[in-house]
């Protein structure tokens, strides 16, 4: 039976889903450094992580068994894609199922902020009695930028409109705006003309300190700034000069650059005496609902890769989306993108005189993936003799 092994709290029902279609499930709840990660997968075939443990090229290096991960989050920049496609280990991830949760949390922030919420939080629970209109705005007639126009980005943007707000955005690729959204040329103009700035970029490793002193000084008086997307993305230096100058009314922090690995370990942050400032412990995610849906997402990819081959929404191997096999068995054979090796595949069976029942060719940048139902199951010497085609990175037989 294959094994899987799921940290960092994820939702009960991924580890249900895994043992209903066969696996063994060892969960745990924090994270893991490396040295620990490495040890924990031994015997693993499948690993499930969150945000806080980082599967290095190390880590795979040392336990080659291991067939594929899945991230329960958005991103996948904890995990070394390239190499594990060179290791022939499917990654996956849930690019869509905490959006909303995400969003929600948007726009909790703009409106407390501008309301000043926690600025007057922060003095009720110090004694003083500050009623006061100063400084507090409706959000409606204001304008949000917004940076980065993907899932969560665009979402927003339809929220915020709904509520009254002007839209504006900036992306580095084109993208279709929704409502009366407007695209910036150029990250400045959004910046010059935004009442509120939230950050939704991704986590590649050119984003690290995208936000910095620069674009805090470019900045509206009394804006404020809000950053639910990657700890590392935004200097949070640069933000509380701007916050203690008087520069920026507001912000609110979801995500920083270096984050405790679990639940209950002390965390300290220069920004915690700020005096309208959010602070949350990455939690931007993290509702019931969408943890429920990221569970079933994520652990439907896994269980499709591990008992079908399919590499639907993977994030590093070519995608071919499968369905149940049509012969005797389904031999899954990934390689280095070179000319010819479909057909030394169809050679070497039909060398065996194999019929083939259904076979599919995916390619990405430098991997092939050949997907071959087999009529009856190839002999030992002939699914050796797959193996060692030239540039065969992984080969998988199911039945």
């Amino acid at each position: 039976m294959p094994k899987a092994l799921l940290l960092e709290n994820i939702h009960p029902d991924a580890a249900k889903s895994l043992r209903d279609h066969g696996f063994v499930v060892e969960t745990m709840k924090g994270a893991l450094g490396e040295d620990e990660l490495i040890e924990a997968l031994d015997g693993v075939d499948v690993v499930g992580i969150r945000s806080k443990t980082s599967v290095t090229s190390r880590v795979l290096d040392a336990r080659p068994n291991l067939s594929a991960v899945g991230c329960f989050c958005i991103g996948t920049n904890q995990v070394d894609l390239d190499y594990a496609g060179k290791r022939g280990i499917a990654v996956f991830n849930a690019p869509y199922s905490n959006t909303r949760s995400v969003v929600e949390l948007v726009i909790c922030d703009i409106i407390c902020l501008m309301r000043r919420i926690p600025a007057h939080t922060h003095h009720m629970k110090h004694g003083v009695w500050d009623k006061s209109a100063s400084g507090s705005h409706e959000v409606r007639g204001k304008t949000l930028g917004i940076i980065g126009y993907g899932n969560i980005g665009s979402q927003l943007s339809v929220l915020a409109e709904a509520l009254g707000m002007r839209v504006v955005f900036y992306d580095i690729e084109e993208k279709l705006a929704l409502g009366n959204a407007h695209r910036c040329e150029t990250l400045n103009e959004l910046l010059e003309q935004s009442d509120a700035v939230t950050l939704h970029v991704d986590g590649r490793k050119s984003n690290t300190g995208f936000f910095g002193e620069d674009q805090f000084a470019h900045m509206k008086q009394d804006a404020i700034f809000i950053n639910l997307s990657r700890g590392f993305v935004a200097d949070l230096g640069a933000l509380k000069q701007h916050l203690d100058s008087g520069h920026i009314s507001g912000a609110a922090v979801d995500v920083f650059p270096i984050e405790p690995k679990k639940t209950g370990d002390p965390f300290e942050t220069a920004l915690a005496n700020e005096d309208n400032m959010i602070l949350t412990p990455h939690i931007g995610g993290s509702t019931l609902e969408a943890q429920e849906s990221i569970g079933h997402f994520v652990s439907q990819r896994l269980e499709d890769y591990w008992f079908k081959g399919s590499t639907s929404l993977s994030v590093n191997l070519p995608q071919i989306n499968l369905g149940d096999c049509k012969g005797a068995c389904r031999i899954m054979h990934l390689h280095a993108n070179l000319p010819g090796v479909l057909a030394h595949v169809n050679r070497v069976l039909g060398e065996e005189d194999i019929n083939i029942s259904f076979q599919s060719l995916g390619t990405e940048g430098e991997l092939g993936y050949v997907v071959t139902d087999v009529a009856k199951r190839p002999s030992t010497a002939t699914l050796e003799a797959l193996r060692n085609i030239e540039g065969t990175i992984r080969m998988r037989v199911i039945s």
